[in-house]
Protein backbone atom coordinates (compact mmCIF):
# COMPACT_ATOMS: atom_id res chain seq x y z
CA UNK A 1 0.00 0.00 0.00
CA UNK A 2 1.25 3.43 -0.84
CA UNK A 3 2.35 5.40 2.23
CA UNK A 4 0.34 8.27 0.77
CA UNK A 5 -2.92 6.48 1.64
CA UNK A 6 -1.98 4.87 4.96
CA UNK A 7 -4.02 5.96 7.99
CA UNK A 8 -6.40 7.96 5.83
CA UNK A 9 -9.62 9.30 7.33
CA UNK A 10 -12.75 7.97 5.65
CA UNK A 11 -13.75 11.44 4.46
CA UNK A 12 -10.35 11.76 2.73
CA UNK A 13 -10.82 8.36 1.09
CA UNK A 14 -14.29 9.35 -0.16
CA UNK A 15 -12.86 12.59 -1.54
CA UNK A 16 -9.96 10.80 -3.26
CA UNK A 17 -12.04 8.09 -4.99
CA UNK A 18 -12.89 9.06 -8.55
CA UNK A 19 -13.77 7.42 -11.85
CA UNK A 20 -10.38 6.71 -13.40
CA UNK A 21 -10.20 6.72 -17.17
CA UNK A 22 -6.41 6.60 -17.55
CA UNK A 23 -4.37 3.67 -16.34
CA UNK A 24 -0.67 2.92 -16.39
CA UNK A 25 0.58 -0.35 -17.87
CA UNK A 26 1.59 -1.60 -14.42
CA UNK A 27 -0.08 -4.87 -13.49
CA UNK A 28 -2.27 -5.11 -10.40
CA UNK A 29 -1.09 -7.81 -8.04
CA UNK A 30 -3.55 -10.53 -7.18
CA UNK A 31 -3.28 -9.84 -3.44
CA UNK A 32 -4.64 -6.31 -3.98
CA UNK A 33 -7.46 -7.62 -6.19
CA UNK A 34 -8.40 -10.08 -3.45
CA UNK A 35 -8.35 -7.29 -0.83
CA UNK A 36 -10.86 -5.38 -2.97
CA UNK A 37 -13.06 -8.45 -3.34
CA UNK A 38 -12.85 -9.13 0.40
CA UNK A 39 -14.00 -5.57 1.13
CA UNK A 40 -16.86 -6.11 -1.33
CA UNK A 41 -17.74 -9.44 0.27
CA UNK A 42 -18.15 -7.73 3.62
CA UNK A 43 -20.77 -5.27 2.32
CA UNK A 44 -24.24 -5.51 3.81
CA UNK A 45 -27.10 -7.03 1.86
CA UNK A 46 -30.82 -7.51 2.39
CA UNK A 47 -31.37 -10.56 4.58
CA UNK A 48 -27.66 -11.35 4.13
CA UNK A 49 -28.53 -12.52 0.62
CA UNK A 50 -25.17 -11.54 -0.94
CA UNK A 51 -26.57 -11.61 -4.50
CA UNK A 52 -23.30 -11.04 -6.34
CA UNK A 53 -20.42 -12.82 -7.99
CA UNK A 54 -17.23 -11.24 -9.30
CA UNK A 55 -15.58 -12.45 -12.49
CA UNK A 56 -12.03 -11.09 -12.49
CA UNK A 57 -10.67 -10.72 -16.01
CA UNK A 58 -6.90 -10.28 -16.15
CA UNK A 59 -5.91 -12.53 -19.05
CA UNK A 60 -4.82 -10.17 -21.83
CA UNK A 61 -6.78 -11.87 -24.61
CA UNK A 62 -10.05 -12.24 -22.69
CA UNK A 63 -9.67 -8.76 -21.19
CA UNK A 64 -9.19 -7.32 -24.68
CA UNK A 65 -12.41 -8.93 -25.88
CA UNK A 66 -14.35 -7.77 -22.82
CA UNK A 67 -12.95 -4.25 -23.29
CA UNK A 68 -14.28 -4.26 -26.87
CA UNK A 69 -17.74 -5.15 -25.54
CA UNK A 70 -17.48 -2.27 -23.06
CA UNK A 71 -16.68 0.12 -25.92
CA UNK A 72 -19.32 -1.16 -28.32
CA UNK A 73 -21.65 1.84 -27.97
CA UNK A 74 -18.86 4.36 -28.54
CA UNK A 75 -18.25 4.82 -24.82
CA UNK A 76 -15.59 3.62 -22.38
CA UNK A 77 -12.69 4.05 -24.81
CA UNK A 78 -10.34 3.83 -21.83
CA UNK A 79 -11.35 0.21 -21.09
CA UNK A 80 -8.46 -1.45 -22.98
CA UNK A 81 -5.96 0.42 -20.77
CA UNK A 82 -7.27 -1.18 -17.57
CA UNK A 83 -5.12 -4.17 -16.60
CA UNK A 84 -8.07 -5.73 -14.75
CA UNK A 85 -11.78 -5.76 -15.52
CA UNK A 86 -14.13 -7.04 -12.83
CA UNK A 87 -17.54 -8.12 -14.07
CA UNK A 88 -20.26 -8.04 -11.43
CA UNK A 89 -22.92 -10.70 -11.93
CA UNK A 90 -26.25 -10.38 -10.13
CA UNK A 91 -26.98 -13.66 -8.40
CA UNK A 92 -30.31 -14.85 -7.07
CA UNK A 93 -31.40 -13.38 -3.74
CA UNK A 94 -32.21 -15.74 -0.91
CA UNK A 95 -35.87 -16.51 -0.24
CA UNK A 96 -36.41 -13.92 2.48
CA UNK A 97 -34.87 -11.10 0.40
CA UNK A 98 -37.03 -12.14 -2.58
CA UNK A 99 -40.17 -11.96 -0.45
CA UNK A 100 -39.16 -8.55 0.91
CA UNK A 101 -38.40 -7.27 -2.58
CA UNK A 102 -41.77 -8.46 -3.86
CA UNK A 103 -43.71 -7.03 -0.91
CA UNK A 104 -42.03 -3.63 -1.17
CA UNK A 105 -41.76 -3.60 -4.99
CA UNK A 106 -38.02 -2.84 -4.70
CA UNK A 107 -35.21 -4.89 -6.17
CA UNK A 108 -33.01 -5.10 -3.09
CA UNK A 109 -30.33 -6.96 -5.04
CA UNK A 110 -29.48 -3.78 -6.95
CA UNK A 111 -29.03 -1.81 -3.71
CA UNK A 112 -26.87 -4.65 -2.40
CA UNK A 113 -24.72 -4.65 -5.53
CA UNK A 114 -24.29 -0.89 -5.25
CA UNK A 115 -22.97 -1.25 -1.71
CA UNK A 116 -20.62 -4.08 -2.57
CA UNK A 117 -19.19 -2.14 -5.51
CA UNK A 118 -18.65 0.94 -3.36
CA UNK A 119 -16.73 -1.16 -0.82
CA UNK A 120 -14.63 -2.58 -3.67
CA UNK A 121 -13.85 0.87 -5.08
CA UNK A 122 -13.01 2.46 -1.74
CA UNK A 123 -10.67 -0.41 -0.89
CA UNK A 124 -8.99 0.01 -4.27
CA UNK A 125 -8.55 3.71 -3.57
CA UNK A 126 -6.95 2.99 -0.21
CA UNK A 127 -4.51 0.69 -2.01
CA UNK A 128 -3.58 3.46 -4.44
CA UNK A 129 -5.54 1.86 -7.29
CA UNK A 130 -8.10 3.48 -9.55
CA UNK A 131 -11.52 2.23 -10.59
CA UNK A 132 -14.30 3.19 -12.93
CA UNK A 133 -17.80 1.77 -12.61
CA UNK A 134 -19.14 1.05 -16.09
CA UNK A 135 -22.86 0.70 -16.70
CA UNK A 136 -23.18 1.08 -20.47
CA UNK A 137 -21.83 -1.91 -22.40
CA UNK A 138 -22.92 -4.88 -24.47
CA UNK A 139 -24.11 -7.09 -21.63
CA UNK A 140 -24.94 -10.06 -23.86
CA UNK A 141 -21.49 -10.09 -25.41
CA UNK A 142 -19.75 -9.84 -22.02
CA UNK A 143 -21.91 -12.66 -20.67
CA UNK A 144 -21.15 -14.86 -23.66
CA UNK A 145 -17.40 -14.18 -23.50
CA UNK A 146 -17.26 -15.15 -19.83
CA UNK A 147 -19.75 -18.02 -19.84
CA UNK A 148 -22.27 -16.22 -17.63
CA UNK A 149 -25.57 -18.16 -17.78
CA UNK A 150 -28.29 -16.51 -19.90
CA UNK A 151 -30.67 -16.10 -16.96
CA UNK A 152 -28.13 -13.98 -15.04
CA UNK A 153 -27.65 -10.21 -15.42
CA UNK A 154 -24.49 -8.12 -15.39
CA UNK A 155 -25.56 -4.77 -13.98
CA UNK A 156 -22.10 -3.20 -13.76
CA UNK A 157 -18.45 -3.70 -14.59
CA UNK A 158 -15.45 -2.22 -12.75
CA UNK A 159 -12.18 -1.33 -14.44
CA UNK A 160 -9.20 -1.52 -12.09
CA UNK A 161 -5.61 -0.42 -12.38
CA UNK A 162 -2.92 2.03 -11.35
CA UNK A 163 -4.12 5.56 -12.15
CA UNK A 164 -2.18 7.52 -14.76
CA UNK A 165 -4.34 10.64 -14.70
CA UNK A 166 -4.61 13.59 -12.39
CA UNK A 167 -6.90 13.78 -9.40
CA UNK A 168 -9.85 16.00 -10.23
CA UNK A 169 -11.76 18.24 -7.85
CA UNK A 170 -15.22 16.86 -7.21
CA UNK A 171 -18.16 18.89 -8.44
CA UNK A 172 -21.11 18.13 -6.20
CA UNK A 173 -24.32 19.83 -5.17
CA UNK A 174 -24.11 21.71 -1.88
CA UNK A 175 -25.28 20.13 1.37
CA UNK A 176 -28.17 22.61 1.40
CA UNK A 177 -29.33 21.38 -2.03
CA UNK A 178 -29.43 17.74 -1.00
CA UNK A 179 -30.45 17.89 2.67
CA UNK A 180 -33.62 18.83 4.54
CA UNK A 181 -34.41 18.28 8.19
CA UNK A 182 -37.62 16.75 9.53
CA UNK A 183 -39.63 17.19 6.31
CA UNK A 184 -39.02 17.32 2.56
Amino acid sequence: MSAKFRDMEFSQLAELRQSERKYSEEKVNREDILKCIEAARLAPSACNSQPWKFVVVEDDVVRGEVAKALMEFGLNKFAPQAPVIVVVVREEMNRLAKIGSALKDKDYSMFDIGMTIENFCLQATELGLGTCIVGSFNEGKVAKLLGVPEEKRIPLVITLGHPAGEHRAKIRKSLEEITTWNKY
